[in-house]
């Protein structure tokens, strides 16, 4: 395998073989480039026009980080049309791994043969190969995540890659001259996502990085991955503790008397956050398009919102507040406001029922300073979940093109969370986007925790939970056991079990359980307690689940993760299941278990001692 660098200069000649459109990899731009030097583990490439290329490349972990930077030395601009944050060629490989992603489906894992992709070499070497994918816009992880595992099943070899991209980007497998693949990725391209980048006499741009990784499995070069990156964790949120959200227990209705009594009832259980989602600005026009103006509903919260703050905290918990910082509503004042928010084609860029705020406009950031961070601080809140409900699309107007004008936009609003650490240094922040829709490395970065899906009453919940493994720490993916007074038993264990998969987070008619019900549910919250350091710093070494569907999930799933001696079973049954196989509990030891896999939509767990 060899790591190498893919550019396209505007005006050069676009590779041959039929792959102009689909490519801009092999370009003239590219071929034009030499290398002249390595600096330790970076390597250094001139062309013949005074353009640089080094390719920096840094070992951490088990991993190996990647970027692109393009220097221009020459004394005329260069325009970019595409710069790769990695390449890589010589890729031996029969199957590539994917991971599908949908709202409320995230996470979903594709196998496809090089047949199946129709990547075998032309008869004679000449047509080029290409299946290239990606997302456009500003919700990073839609259709597919940023990631790629190509598997080599002869050799039991896996590379695996994760880019950290949190706007347009794109991943190829290309296939010409031999049966092996070279696979490249970066910011979409100017074909993919209407991106070029303009680089004046004496400047230069550095692309955002990749890691990659090698292993013998797939969780294996996963969890290497997931290793490498590397999250800004409050301190705080060092322990696992447990999370309640309001949202599916007053459904975006929340005021002081509602939360209060939520408090009352939770107060000395053992719940470390209480958060106030959605509802709580506005006029009483509905939370949905309601954002922009943040101004709190007097109605519901007489006197603003840190009287219910301090009775959160008066209870034992750290209060949150949910904010969607980035969105403006139609009820908003500011939605006309012309001056401030993304213009596409010169008129304000809407989405359904939101518009942007222009998170690089100084103005935005001083509005948001006061009505978020002062608002956070004035009231005690140490938990803030962000939220971001639509995508800006391909992007906006702007100095340069719309791509790199998004690329910059996005990249604004990574900046507004660091100064909220910067103000905050100890507030928990949860990355939120319709659920899944911002589970990208560089995101997951600047947080705490990030709500893992929307499914929160769904029976992919388990699945889903365990997808997340492939991609982010266990201990950064909140999951949400929704509870009900109706519940069976059954249901009970399967929707907190699915919580040991990441953080427990409880929601839903609390208030309406009956005793016994409590007690299954408080039972669980032990057995996660005991759980927890398997969840933050384990290996997830088996997940095997036999369904295809989502909507009406069959069979069952078993997910394994394993601490030294120490392993986590979390085993969930679905529909026409059958009792379950439990082999990995014969050389072990159980200390805990908690559930009942007796049936259909059922689920237990399992802590045990492996024997030497």
């Amino acid at each position: 395998m060899e790591y190498y660098a893919e550019v396209k200069v505007m005006g050069d000649a676009y590779g041959g073989g039929f792959s102009n459109g689909l490519t801009m990899c092999g370009s003239q731009s590219a071929a034009a480039f030499h290398k002249v030097e390595d600096r330790g583990e970076d390597a250094v490439y001139d062309d013949d026009r005074q353009h640089r290329i080094v390719l920096h490349k840094k070992t951490v972990g088990q991993a190996v980080e990647v970027s692109t930077e393009f220097m221009n030395d020459s004394p005329e601009a260069v325009t970019l049309e595409m710069l790769s944050s990695f390449a890589v060629r010589g890729i031996s490989a029969d199957r590539i791994h994917r991971l599908q992603s949908f709202w409320s489906a995230e996470g979903k894992l594709r196998t496809e043969t090089i047949e199946e992709l129709h990547l075998e070499p032309s008869w004679n070497r000449c047509g080029m190969r290409v299946e290239k994918f990606g997302n456009v816009g500003s919700m990073p992880v839609r259709k597919y995540f940023p990631f790629l595992a190509a598997e080599d099943s002869k050799r039991q070899e896996f590379l695996g890659i994760q880019l950290y991209c949190p706007s347009s980007w794109q991943i190829e497998l290309l296939c010409k001259e031999d049966d092996t693949l070279t696979i490249a990725g970066g910011i979409a391209d100017r074909d993919f996502g209407h991106w070029t980048k303009k680089v004046g006499p004496g400047e230069r741009f550095e692309t955002p990085k990749a890691v990659i990784a090698r292993g013998k499995t797939l969780y294996e070069v996963c969890d290497k991955l997931v290793k490498a990156q590397k999250p800004a964790i409050s301190e705080t949120d060092k322990k696992m503790g447990i999370i309640f959200n309001e949202y599916c227990t007053t459904w975006g209705n929340p005021s002081y008397d509602n939360i209060k009594k939520i408090c009352d009832k939770l107060k000395g259980k053992g719940i470390q956050y209480l958060v106030i989602d959605a509802g709580w600005y506005g006029k009483g026009q509905g939370w949905w398009n309601s954002m922009g103006d943040w101004s709190v509903n007097e109605d519901k919260f007489p006197g603003g919102l840190k009287k219910i703050a301090d009775y959160i905290r008066s209870c034992g918990m750290i209060p949150g507040l949910w904010f969607e910082l980035e969105s403006v509503g139609t009820n908003s004042g500011h939605y006309q406001d012309k001056e401030h928010l993304l213009l596409k084609d010169g008129v304000p860029l809407t989405v359904g029922e939101r518009r942007f705020w222009d998170m690089e406009d100084e103005w935005v950031i001083g509005y948001l300073g006061e009505k978020v961070i002062k608002l956070l601080k004035e009231c005690g809140f140490g938990y803030l979940k962000v939220d971001y409900n639509d995508t800006i699309g391909m992007g906006c107007d702007g100095p340069e093109s719309l791509g790199e004008n998004l690329r910059k936009k996005v990249q604004a609003t990574q900046g507004f969370f660091r100064k909220i650490k910067a103000e905050i240094p100890e507030i928990v922040i949860e990355n939120c986007s319709s659920g899944g829709h911002r589970l990208e490395p560089s995101m997951m970065e600047l947080v705490s925790q990030a709500s893992f899906s929307d499914a929160h009453e769904t029976l992919a919940i388990p699945l889903i939970a365990a997808n997340m493994h492939r991609v982010i720490r266990p201990e950064q993916s909140q999951i949400w056991a929704v509870l009900h007074a109706g519940d069976s038993d059954s249901r009970i264990f399967y929707s907190i079990a699915s919580t040991f998969l990441g953080r427990m987070c409880l929601s839903g008619d609390i208030y309406d359980l009956s005793e016994a019900q409590w007690s299954l549910v408080e039972q669980g919250m032990q057995f996660y307690e005991m759980a927890s350091d398997i969840i933050r710093s384990g290996v997830t070494v088996r997940c095997e689940y036999s369904t295809a569907q989502y909507n009406h999930p069959t069979g069952s799933q078993l997910v394994i993760r394993q601490l030294g001696s120490r392993c986590l079973a979390v085993l969930h049954r679905f529909e026409n299941s059958e009792a379950a196989d439990l082999e990995f509990l014969r050389n072990g030891r159980i200390i805990a278990e908690y559930g009942s896999a007796e049936e259909d939509f059922s689920a237990k767990a399992w802590i045990y001692e492996m024997d030497n």
